[in-house]
């Protein structure tokens, strides 16, 4: 049996703008997702995955080595109820054979599981983690089976493998990652609140880079937003920087702040997190934080030293 684990991700600055190289603050969360395989007899792939109430929401057999789809069973609220989550599994496992030839061709059978240790919709890296386990079973460069399937910036790939909070600088096939000391002397004052949506983030690029024009400028900004951020010493210029960077980001992407949209009245301050609308927002606050967003209707509200590793 081999088993291989990943961590969720979260984006604390760069949303977008990580995708044009801006450097950018992540961290990895004390949840993720693992990957469990044991070997069979027979010439098949036998794949089940599991959400964190261990309710398997998909489960596949293919024939291999050549993938044939042999059957499909999937939790019909997801994607619609269709068959893509199948065929995006297949798109990955042939990707994978693509990037390494031997890859499921040593004459055995695997049973696999995969095993989510938080709620799917909450953003963390389903995705991601999924992708970092197969290149770890498959030993590829995980950027590169991003790269080959999903895209994207790879920052959650970056967190993915690390246990500690990353500077990430987007450099083609070969990122730039940093190990960043940020444990701020305020994080019990930091929270994260689901927003009770999942967000999809290709359409939240695909946004960005329809209204994007030049961004030299920005790109700056944002970086020197990073570094400023990374060593801030007080709660209040933390919540300065988180202002200047909502604004920033605000103004390329043509959307309203969530402070202002959803917040107004909130006494400390928000920031979106990843694409705009949806999953994790990190607010500045104190116990009362909680009662806050509570009471407006949002029942996920976790400490800071609850989620980052």
């Amino acid at each position: 049996m081999k088993k291989f684990y990943s961590n969720g991700k979260l984006l604390l600055t760069g949303e977008y703008f990580v995708l044009e190289g801006a450097k950018s603050l992540a961290v990895p969360t004390t949840f993720g997702q693992d990957l469990v395989i044991e070997s069979i007899n027979e010439q098949q792939l036998i794949w089940n995955s599991f959400t964190n109430e261990g309710k398997c929401w998909l489960e596949v057999i293919f024939e291999i080595p050549k993938l044939r789809l042999v059957s499909a069973t999937f939790d019909s609220e997801k994607d619609g109820g269709n068959d893509k989550l199948a065929e995006n599994l297949k798109e990955i496992l042939f990707q994978t054979q693509k990037l390494n030839p031997t890859f499921l061709k040593s004459g055995k059978g695997f049973k696999v599981k995969t095993n989510l240790t938080f709620p799917e919709n909450w953003g963390l890296g389903t995705s991601s983690t999924l992708i970092n386990n197969i290149a770890n079973w498959a030993k590829i460069n995980p950027h590169h089976l991003l790269s080959a399937t999903f895209g994207g910036s790879g920052y959650d790939i970056a967190c993915a493998q690390n246990n500690m909070s990353i500077l990430y600088t987007k450099n083609g096939a070969n990122p730039l990652v940093e190990v960043a000391n940020f444990n701020p002397s305020f994080k019990e004052n930091l929270y994260f609140v689901y927003l009770n949506k999942k967000q999809n983030s290709r359409e939240g690029i695909l946004r960005f880079n329809e209204l994007k024009g030049n961004l030299t400028s920005e790109v700056a900004q944002i970086t020197a937003l990073t570094n400023e951020l990374l060593s801030s010493e007080n709660l209040t210029d933390f919540g300065r920087l988180l202002i200047e960077h909502e604004q920033i980001v605000s103004k390329t992407i043509q959307l309203k702040p969530v402070k202002e949209e959803l917040f107004s009245d909130y006494f400390g301050q928000t920031k979106s997190l990843g694409a705009w609308g949806g999953d994790f927002i990190l607010a500045t606050g104190n116990e009362d934080s909680i009662k806050y967003f509570n009471k407006k209707g949002f029942q996920t509200v976790i400490p800071y030293s609850k989620m980052v590793l």
